[in-house]
């Protein structure tokens, strides 16, 4: 089966300039939440339209060439082929506009990826696939910092990433050991704020700053916290259209699981076998 395949993405100015027109409504959404008989309606002929914010390596980002690609693109990919169309990703300026179901109101997106935890507030503005991986909340440092938890950091700089349940655990954890969190609005600002000395730590997802580690030795993971979180697949909230393209999404998840598709992406992208959980 095909692992990758061609994508394209627009600037976070363009997607934010498509979201301001769109506004809360428009004549694209109105098609996609009419009558189909069962039949996945997307925004654009030919192609499937997916919302994150990049860089979250190693589950979307732009390579050298600028294509978009990574563990969850290779996910959707499965939908897209599927469907017999391309993934076009469109590159949203704020995570929230996602996570909020804020996008997919506004009918810009057909489904949203990007690594997100499933949760209630977002189970409550989304429809949401069922999970697709496990993951837990991490604390970075420099590799010589001396940092091994939490506990360390008081009167410090402590990086979070806006829109992320890392900002929230942060945030939660704050005034007990006495640090003041950072925000910062994509990954790759947080985790360069650290390497540059500006904040003492960050807190992010496990995934992604394992995989900043392997490529940056000089810094280390102090931590990891028990958040037990899984992964889901946001589409529009209480949309017939929305819920297909779920329900489908569901289906070949359940089968790349079963037949070992899902396996050969995780290799792929994480370098080792995909361990088993409940879904």
């Amino acid at each position: 089966m095909k692992l990758t395949t061609s994508t394209r993405t627009l600037s976070v100015a363009a997607a934010a300039a498509l979201f301001a027109i769109a506004g809360c409504g428009g004549d694209n959404g109105d098609e996609t939440t009419t009558e189909n008989d069962g039949e996945i309606q997307l925004i654009e002929d030919g192609k499937l339209t997916v919302c994150t914010h990049l860089p979250y390596q190693p589950f979307q980002f732009e390579d050298e060439s600028g294509d978009v690609v990574g563990f969850d693109v290779d996910l959707i990919d499965l939908l897209a082929d599927d469907l017999g169309v391309e993934q076009e990703i469109l590159n949203v300026g704020e995570w929230e506009q996602v996570t909020s179901g804020a996008i997919f109101e506004a009918n810009r997106c057909d489904i949203g990826m990007g690594a997100m935890t499933i949760n209630d507030e977002r189970a409550e503005a989304l429809t949401i696939s069922d999970p697709y991986f496990e993951a837990t909340q991490a604390l970075i440092v420099q590799a010589d910092s001396g940092y091994e938890g939490l506990e360390d950091l008081e009167g410090e700089l402590v990086g979070v990433q806006t829109g992320t349940t890392g900002q929230d655990y942060g945030e939660e954890n704050a005034d007990e050991f006495g640090y003041t969190t950072q925000n910062f609005e994509d990954l790759a600002l947080q985790l360069n704020a650290l390497k540059a000395g500006n904040i003492a730590a960050a807190i992010n997802d496990n995934g992604p700053i394992l995989d900043f580690i392997k490529e940056n030795p000089d810094t280390a993971m102090a931590t990891e916290f028990e958040t037990d979180e899984q992964y889901g697949f946001p589409a529009k909230k209480d949309d017939p259209n929305a819920e297909l393209i779920i329900d489908r999404l569901n289906e070949l998840l359940d089968q790349a699981f079963e037949d070992g598709t899902y396996n050969e992406i995780y290799q792929k992208w994480f370098g080792v076998e995909a361990p088993e959980f409940d879904r």
